[in-house]
């Protein structure tokens, strides 16, 4: 399927945004004066989100979820969840609102056909509200979650934690699910271009739930489904739950199966990640056939990445880790700016490679090993020299020499270096039913060989794997390790 990526996940929830616009200003999302908006030629017209609805059901999404800005400014909204709704094999339409409008649209919403919704609401106090969405409303919001119950939804309330700003809250929202049949759940503060994003602002999952166990200590836990962000957790005895999205501390993108169409249709395989891929584009030439665009879609699926880097600096999740060890209650945080020491990484985050100018030429010897157990079966053919591919243990020891000689080519940021000596053993030790290989590299120059020492073992361990796998592939690659490393700054000899 063009929906399934390179890790094998198959993407069946595609986000679709409907529109750039707000009536809401929320601190964290955007700036007060709000974000320059598109000329509105350049958005999705309603008859191209329902070609593209169409195009990703039939190849195999079965949820769509309307997002925005906000969904419900759109004038033809509840027409768009009706038509949606008539699409073959398409089994659920959900909104993502901030509950504004809901006690107008809701009841035409339903008619249509919407099956489920979230309402974004991040305290449950009248001025914090204003404060943090510089716009009134509060009670029309709550006004449209009961709404949303009396009709027999169970709406999910989402909340974005915030220090110093509504941790002090996070107990009323464990008690706003007492009587209502709701999922409130928790959102880790996450980094976006404009919301001025500080680290000290993110409560993380673990330091929430110890939160709510003070006061309730049989909070628990809850099943969640292969493909929920949310963690599910309830207070026994209460009629709604909640549940956490642990967005920066416990990445769920392992098994994400979501894919995200923006206003002016793009396509975005990763919220957090940079590529855009336009479809509208595609669809408005002359000459892009609905094929051609499922192969637009299935190569940008392609490109999505293991997990999500966010739009942060790469030292970030030190830090997070840093505040989940020492919350800032008990130790200043990290500063961003003087947390990274590694010599691979410049002020900015970046990779870079070390500057050696400065360092003397000296004589420097590394030696590394790796063991490969084979079995039983395997050490017999080896000792007799009977594998159909050849001589295992004198292949293996060239191998190892030429991948020495090749480390800088397959670590990105290794010198290239000027080897004097690339010497590899290949040992079977039948009692032990492995191979063992030692490598010993040695050059004069300004950087160690560790690396190719390493890279030899490595290699000449991969090579053996390869000459025996016809026979058995129950072999396994242990022990690849440094012995020892002189010449340099700092010596070391394994114990």
């Amino acid at each position: 399927s063009p929906l399934t990526d390179s890790f094998g996940r198959h993407h069946t929830y595609l986000r679709i945004s409907l529109t750039e616009r707000c009536n809401l200003r929320c601190e964290y999302c955007m700036p007060a004066e709000g974000v320059p908006l598109q000329p509105k030629s350049q958005l999705l017209t309603t008859e191209e989100v329902l070609q593209l609805a169409r195009i990703f059901v039939e190849q195999g999404v079965r949820k769509i979820r309307l997002t925005g800005g906000e969904p419900t400014v759109r004038r033809d909204i509840v027409e768009i969840v009706a038509q949606l709704k008539a699409l073959p094999k398409l089994e659920h339409v959900g909104i993502t609102t901030n509950g504004l409008v809901l006690t107008r649209l809701l009841l035409p919403l339903q008619r249509a056909g919407l099956d489920s919704l979230n309402i974004s609401l991040d305290t449950l106090r009248k001025d914090r509200f204003e404060r943090i969405t510089r716009r009134k409303g509060w009670e029309r919001v709550i006004a449209g979650i009961d709404l949303a119950i009396q009709l027999g939804y169970r709406p999910k309330v989402n909340c974005v934690l915030m220090r110093d700003f509504n941790e002090d809250e996070i107990c009323d929202f464990v008690e706003f699910t007492r009587e209502r049949p709701v999922d409130v759940r928790f959102i880790e503060y996450m980094p976006f271009s404009g919301n001025k994003w500080q680290t000290e602002r993110l409560i993380s999952y673990s330091e929430t739930v110890q939160t709510i166990r003070q006061r309730w200590p049989d909070f628990q836990a809850l099943p969640n489904g292969p493909n929920d962000t949310s963690k599910a957790y309830a207070v026994p005895g209460f009629a709604g739950q909640m549940g956490f999205i642990t967005s920066m501390t416990e990445h769920f993108c392992g098994s994400c199966n979501r894919l995200r169409l923006t206003a002016d249709g793009n396509i975005k395989v990763c919220l957090f990640g940079n590529k855009e891929y336009s479809l509208r584009d595609a669809m408005r030439s002359e000459d892009c056939t609905e094929q051609q665009l499922v192969q637009l879609i299935g190569s940008a699926v392609q490109r999505k990445k293991r997990q999500h880097a966010g739009e942060r600096p790469a030292q970030l999740n030190r830090v997070v880790r840093q505040q989940l060890l020492h919350p800032p209650h008990q130790q200043p945080l990290l500063q961003l700016r003087n947390c990274s020491n590694l010599t691979h990484v410049n002020a900015q985050g970046k990779a870079q490679m070390v500057d050696v100018a400065a360092k003397a030429q000296t004589t420097r010897i590394a030696t590394a090993e790796a063991i490969v157990q084979v079995g039983e079966r395997l050490t017999t053919l080896i000792a007799a020299n009977e594998l159909a591919k050849g001589d295992v243990l004198s292949i293996a020891q060239l191998a190892g020499i030429m991948g020495a000689k090749q480390t800088s080519q397959l670590i990105p940021l290794c010198h290239n270096i000027a080897l004097s000596s690339v010497r590899v053993q290949a040992t079977l030790h039948e009692a032990q039913q492995c191979v063992r290989l030692e490598a010993s590299v040695r050059c004069t120059g300004q950087t160690g060989v560790e690396m190719e020492a390493l890279t030899a073992v490595s290699v000449a361990a991969l090579t053996v794997y390869d000459m025996c796998k016809a026979v058995s592939h129950d072999i396994c690659i242990t022990n690849v390790r440094l012995l020892s490393k002189s010449g340099g700054k700092r010596d070391y000899q394994r114990q």
